[in-house]
């Protein structure tokens, strides 16, 4: 994909963005079309034709809802017609070859699979097309008559492939209605960078660590390395993901659209419950607004309450990937969930805030050891690693030559984990004017180091995927 290359960084952004504000307003959404489209068919043009057939239905069974306003039959067939066909598409490609191994697991048969390459980011605009038609059942945003306008918002390059998830109530006026402001784009730019850093110089680096420790032989590793592994991995997700959304949402400000916060430092959560109020923050409300409440939420007894948690974190798992780790993952935060909501959450709260900081960030980490391997038998030899059952030490000199090896890089992962820089940045809103010049002179001078910095990794490693392209 664009996104992760050079050409993109370098060609793609800067052309789009001067004939984005060359062109006169009534054409500025043409120009947004044209590159948004480019984008995603620069890795698969193939499946351009899948994103038109998804917006055409949507927009035909919405425009049908408006015409049969006064029936309410006919507009739940619509509505009902619009999610079935989003989630059989999305079902088909990305979870046939699951269900035919699931199946010949099951009965020994030998269903030969499908072999179908994922269309990118289908899970994250999928759920941005579905969140339209209930919105428009429930009445809650007006219907959309123009299809290009729609098809804009479906594929707008800035979040199209790794969120964050974004409702057609939040740009339905931007559509429409936009002032570009300079200072808008100034911060754009700035919000841009911030995420071009994170990915480039602490989530890149975090991942070659957990590269190097996954790699050891099972056995080999220190329970500590295991440990520095198993949380270099989660830093490089947390800052690999939410660098992605720093980008869209300061691309997004370029453009004239305020898309939403997806991140608010999760790993410096108190509990699990807190965590998922800072995690991927589009998703969960999602499915607390479209999953969740519709079945009853909590408001229909305990356990019901139970039922509902548990089919939310299933599919949210699910959501993730097609393998037996991510639902495992996903049922074990719903596990969890309830038990901070009905077993020890009161206890939790009345701790030091330091050790709701350990526990979560414990929880977190053996959480995400589960997300990144989909061979259980790879995942079980790694948690015997992390719990000293496979015969290794639990302090190797291997884990100090990791630790002095990636130490800066671990060390800025984990402070800027915290909110420090909207600690430090409020500190000099509040300052005089002078100190206020000065440092805005120097984050500028450290911006252009840090750029020059990441120019020169970009330079040496031309391919930076985001991990959540592939979901």
């Amino acid at each position: 994909m664009v996104f992760s290359s050079i050409p993109f960084l370098f060609f793609f952004l800067p052309v789009c963005l001067i004939l984005y504000y060359m062109v006169p307003y009534r054409w500025k959404n043409s120009v947004l079309l044209f590159f948004s489209l480019v984008f995603y068919a620069w890795g698969e043009p193939v499946y351009i034709i899948l994103m038109f057939f998804a917006t055409a239905v949507d927009y035909c069974n919405g425009r049908l809802m408006e015409r049969f306003d006064k029936r309410e039959g006919m507009r739940k067939l619509f509505l009902v017609c619009s999610v079935a066909v989003n989630l059989s598409v999305l079902a088909f490609f990305k979870y046939a070859d699951f269900l035919i191994a699931t199946f010949n697991g099951l009965f020994s048969a030998s269903i030969k699979p499908l072999g179908l390459g994922l269309p990118v980011g289908i899970s994250f605009f999928t759920f941005q097309t579905m969140s339209y038609s209930i919105d428009l059942y429930r009445r809650k945003v007006p219907v959309e008559k123009n299809y290009l306008d729609y098809l804009t918002y479906v594929s707008m390059f800035p979040q199209l492939v790794a969120g964050p998830i974004v409702r057609y109530s939040v740009v339905n006026r931007e559509l429409r209605s936009r002032e570009i402001k300079r200072e808008e784009v100034g911060e754009g730019l700035f919000r841009f960078m911030q995420g071009l850093f994170k990915k480039v110089l602490i989530a890149n680096q975090a991942g070659a660590l957990w590269e190097e420790i996954r790699a050891l032989e099972a056995g080999s590793a220190s329970v500590a390395t295991a440990w520095l592994g198993a949380l270099a991995f989660t830093l490089q997700l947390y800052f690999d993901f939410s660098a992605y959304s720093d980008m869209a949402i300061g691309m997004g400000r370029m453009l004239g659209f305020q898309f939403p916060e997806n991140f608010n430092y999760p790993l410096s959560s108190v509990s699990v419950t807190d965590f998922w109020r800072r995690w991927h923050i589009s998703l969960s409300s999602w499915f607390r607004d479209y999953v969740y409440i519709p079945l009853g939420g909590n408001r229909k007894g305990t356990l019901r309450h139970l039922r509902n948690m548990l089919i939310v974190w299933f599919l949210t798992g699910l959501w993730h990937g097609a393998a037996w780790n991510f639902v495992l993952w996903g049922l074990y935060y719903g596990i969890l969930l309830i038990l901070e909501k009905y077993v020890w959450g009161k206890a939790l709260e009345r701790l030091p805030k330091i050790c709701g900081h350990i526990y979560a960030v414990l929880i977190v980490v053996v959480g995400f050891v589960i997300f990144v391997f989909d061979d259980m038998g790879a995942l079980g030899g790694y948690f015997r690693s992390m719990a000293g059952c496979a015969g290794n030490e639990w302090w190797g000199e291997e884990f100090l030559w990791y630790l002095l090896n990636y130490k800066v890089v671990l060390a800025a992962a984990v402070v800027l984990a915290f909110p420090v820089y909207p600690w430090f940045k409020g500190k000099v809103e509040l300052a005089g004017e002078g100190i206020k010049t000065g440092a805005s002179l120097l984050a500028m001078a450290g911006y252009a180091v840090l750029f020059v910095v990441t120019v020169a990794f970009l330079v040496n490693d031309t391919f930076n995927p985001f991990l959540y392209f592939r979901f």
